[in-house]
């Protein structure tokens, strides 16, 4: 039984796990932009496939001490969705390899700007493949969201180019990603997830990888250094986030990649977006923090109505 599947113990309530799940959230959020900020440094220098087969061989590592601590290794390969859980290996490794394509090129800032229409597309794919229910507000400031990234993206402002494409690719993958591991979450382990994602990734990331091996001098490796330690953790919460509250509710906090981005962008390579892309990050960083405000108080809300009714006789 996962996670999300078992009943509450030792008095927590069903809105403490979805607080826990919105912080876990926002705090893989910043891990990821960190990582991104290290990535964009890197690929400057080095291939994309490269860096990327590096950080997946901590990772496949740290997938499998996670699984060794919870059950032995062949209990965690047993899945009740291989299938799903093999898409999910593929589709993250795409993910990784279109949003290192485009970070070369593409601006930090303006890069995070347009991969923040994958919220929007994981609430929509949450309806039909996880029976979520989603209501208007939400969807509402999602949109609003999703309108501010306009903003930023609007005609005049970042050029049209191969990144850009990398980019939209990079976004529609994980959003079927972050469906998926909802998904799978409803039947197997945190652990199961991290196994299949690190094993999958790790086959593949190295087959690629290997043929674009150059040597890397002390500062790559520091770097590189980060950015596995960094995939490890981010990944890890936003896992366990995801089988701690819904996919839907968890989305608009993704919005706060955007302003976090700007400030990683200015202090690491001294680019400023433009003070009209800048009310646009306002707009989305405010709709994902109006949506966490509200669904925080309507759990608690929630949760107070059902203490107050009491046990069923």
């Amino acid at each position: 039984m996962s996670d999300v599947a078992k009943p509450a113990l030792g008095g927590i309530r069903a809105s403490d796990n979805l607080g826990r799940g919105m912080l876990l959230s926002t705090i893989s959020i910043i891990t990821f932009g960190a990582q991104d900020a290290v990535s964009k440094t890197l690929v400057q220098d080095y291939s994309s496939f490269q860096i990327v087969m590096i950080r997946y061989w901590a990772f496949g590592a740290f997938s499998l001490f996670l699984a060794l601590r919870q059950a032995p290794l062949r209990q965690a390969l047993k899945s009740h969705a291989p299938v799903l859980q093999t898409w999910r290996g593929l589709l993250l490794m795409l993910d990784i390899w279109l949003f290192a394509a485009a970070i070369k090129t593409v601006p930090l800032a303006e890069l995070q700007a347009i991969t923040l229409i994958y919220p929007l597309l994981v609430t929509l794919l949450a309806i039909p493949f996880l029976g979520e229910k989603v209501g208007m507000f939400r969807l509402g400031a999602v949109v609003v969201g999703f309108l501010g990234a306009l903003v930023i993206v609007r005609p005049g402002g970042l050029p049209l180019d191969s990144g850009v494409f990398y980019a939209l690719g990079s976004a529609t993958a994980y959003a079927v990603y972050i469906t998926l591991t909802r998904k799978v979450s409803q039947q197997d382990s945190t652990a199961t997830s991290m196994v299949y994602v690190g094993l999958v990734g790790l086959v593949l990331s190295t087959g690629v990888g290997i043929f674009y091996w150059q040597p890397m001098d002390l500062r790559a490796v520091a770097l590189v250094s980060v950015l596995m330690v960094t995939m490890c953790i981010g990944h890890g919460l936003m896992i366990k986030a995801l089988s701690l509250a819904p996919a839907s509710l968890l989305q608009p906090f993704n919005y706060l990649a955007l302003p976090w981005g700007i400030v990683l962008s200015f202090l690491v390579f001294h680019h400023l977006i433009d003070p009209i892309s800048l009310v646009g990050a306002a707009v989305i960083a405010g709709a994902g923090l109006v949506v966490m405000a509200r669904e925080r108080r309507k759990a608690a809300i929630t949760a107070g109505a059902a203490e107050a009714l009491g046990p069923r006789e």
